[in-house]
């Protein structure tokens, strides 16, 4: 442990020194990219994310800003499939070299020996998490954290110690102790706030807090400290910086999370016009903001801004690596999600089997990988939904005989599969076949997640429908039934999952002629869970209200039914009035999932 804590430079330490210590080789480095106008490559500080075309890793000979505390499991962009538009501002390459001043006079001692001992304490905590020691890299963490504490509480409350509480925050971070990360953001916060904007690192603290507030979910804290941030290095860099990208990019998430649409559009305008002028209108750098841009616009139902953006990084990527490489058909399965939802379905196809024939072509990914997994899934469901259901039937077969192959068979992962194989059986009316794979599901779950656990009750919902449907309705009441129990249990009486199941039951019992007033119990249960999770409007509450209307007259129970059936009459007028989204997209974007029973 004593050779891993990072000795922190007194409080009378030179402002000179700390920033010399922090900013060594960033300068180096930094100055001969710009020089040479290389590329300013990005890394988000989650396990899922990288940017390709180069893997971002550590670099153990590149130690510089105090930002480099971040872990980046995959090397490459998987667009669509992982990608979320996080420019992290903790790359070393990410980041202006601030106000680094001049360390000439420094004591070469002292810088070589405190730059040595962040180096080595970058690494280890590094190391310990991706061998999965999380607990020895949560000691370092806090042994760093328990030197700087004491400090700040003798009085010292300077940008060296905003600094390395910001590393042990985005360690935090990067362990998952959300909890910590909370605590050092209020006490870095304190620090920062007094902190004057001309002093080193107070830019690149900023944009870290802004990224770890988002963590967080404290947008408006995020949005503070990332305006105050790209002040500055608009005042260092001018209002065309590239250095610029990175707090624009985590402020668009913000105000895109807070449902403030028309600014985050804006403001990734902004960045795409910056690297356009800084970069050129082909550069990779571009591939990022037209990306979070392309998806803001799918959601907000501007399908034909968004196919423009994908089209844009498709082109980029053939222009660079030729339309064989991995990355094109990457950009070709972004392009087929536009596409569809732009209502050119074939097209959408066809591009998409592209994209993945050359994924698999250029060896770009293992055959296992999780986002070639999904893609072949998303696939499946887009031919499922335009009626071509045995090709789509291929692909998930093909998709549970790769993890069995790699993970051996009944091994939990395969459930997925095995569920979605079923569904699209039952949606072809194969019911015994769909019932076969249900049982294998139950089989390889129970084993896994054990008889009560909710999770089972998924397939198990699943075969009392396809029971139903081979007229078996005594088994499907009983599974039914049991679903029932299993999610009243483990969600609560009034729960949608609950809500579900009883929709379910109720089906099963009213052909098996069971008590009306019972069943008319069940019904208004369903009611109240539907207005209560979806609203006294929607679709399902009018649904449900109707079957009780209709048990209410069956039993002759009039001075009950009246409200009910005048409501009804006014939500029937409503909803002949509407306009239904885009069947397309609702199914694109819906998973494959219980058959309803009707």
């Amino acid at each position: 442990m004593a050779a891993s804590l990072l000795h922190l430079p007194s409080p009378s330490l030179s402002l000179r020194r700390v920033a010399g210590y922090l900013a060594l080789l960033t300068i180096c480095l930094l100055k001969r990219r710009l020089d040479n106008n290389m590329p300013i490559s990005y890394a988000n500080s989650g396990d899922s994310l990288a940017v390709f075309p180069r893997r971002i890793e550590f670099d153990s000979d590149i130690i510089a800003r105090p930002g480099l505390l971040c872990f980046s499991a995959k090397g490459f962009l998987k667009l669509r499939y992982a990608l979320e538009e996080d420019y992290l501002s903790c790359s070393p390459e990410n980041l202006p070299s601030s106000k680094m001043l001049d360390k000439s006079n420094a004591d070469m001692d002292d810088m070589e020996d405190f730059e040595r001992q962040i180096q080595d304490f970058f690494i280890e905590v590094r190391t310990k998490l991706e061998m999965g020691n999380k607990e020895d890299a949560v000691d370092l963490l806090q042994a760093n954290y328990e030197v700087v504490k004491e400090q700040i509480d003798e009085g010292a409350k300077g940008v060296e110690q905003a600094a390395i509480l910001d590393v042990i925050a985005l360690g935090y971070t990067g362990v998952g102790n959300l909890k910590v990360v909370e605590h050092l953001l209020d006490m870095l916060n304190n620090i920062v706030c007094a902190l004057r904007d001309d002093n080193p690192l107070v830019d690149s603290i900023l944009i870290h807090m802004g990224s770890m507030f988002t963590t967080l979910g404290k947008f408006e804290d995020a949005i503070l400290v990332y305006q105050r941030g790209l002040k500055i290095l608009e005042r260092e860099f001018g209002n065309n910086s590239p250095f610029l990208i990175t707090p624009l990019m985590g402020m668009a998430k913000v105000f895109r999370s807070i449902g403030k649409v028309t600014k985050a559009i804006t403001i990734y305008h902004r960045a795409v016009d910056i690297l356009e002028k800084n970069r050129g209108a082909k550069s990779e750098e571009l591939v990022i903001p037209l990306f979070a841009l392309g998806n803001l616009f799918i959601s907000e139902g501007k399908a034909t801004d968004a196919e423009t953006c994908f089209s844009r990084i498709l082109g980029i990527y053939k222009k660079i690596y030729g339309e064989d490489d991995g990355r094109s058909g990457m950009a070709m399965c972004s392009l087929a999600h536009a596409l569809c939802a732009n209502g050119s379905v074939q097209e959408a196809i066809h591009t998409y089997k592209r994209g993945l024939q050359v994924v698999r072509d250029s060896e770009f990914m293992n055959l296992d990988d999780d986002v070639l997994e999904k893609m072949m899934i998303d696939l499946a469901e887009l031919l499922h939904v335009t009626g071509r259901e045995q090709e789509g039937r291929e692909l998930l077969e093909e998709c549970l005989l790769i993890t069995e192959r790699y993970k051996g068979m009944e091994h939990p992962s395969s459930v997925t599969h095995v569920l979605n194989l079923a569904t699209s059986h039952s949606r072809s009316k194969n019911f015994v076949e769909a019932e076969r794979l249900l049982r294998t599901c139950l089989h390889i779950m129970s084993k896994t997640a054990g008889p009560t656990d909710r999770s089972i009750t998924v397939p198990m919902l699943h075969l009392a429908v396809t029971l139903y449907h081979l007229k078996r309705d005594e088994e499907a009441e009983s599974l039914a039934t049991e679903v029932l129990h299993i999610r009243e249990n483990a969600y609560g009486k009034e729960s949608l999952p609950v809500g579900e199941a009883l929709d379910c039951l109720v089906s099963i019992q009213t052909r098996l002629g069971r008590d009306d007033s019972d069943i008319l119990a069940k019904l208004k249960r369903i009611l109240s869970i539907q207005e209560k999770e979806m609203g006294y409007e929607s679709e399902e509450v009018m649904t449900t209200l109707k079957k009780v209307v209709y048990y209410l007259d069956k039993m002759g129970k009039k001075e009950e039914k009246l409200p009910l059936q005048r409501r009804l009459s006014l939500l029937r007028t409503k909803y002949k009035h509407k306009i239904v989204e885009l069947w397309i997209l609702r199914c694109w974007m819906r998973p494959l999932g219980v058959t309803r029973v009707t």
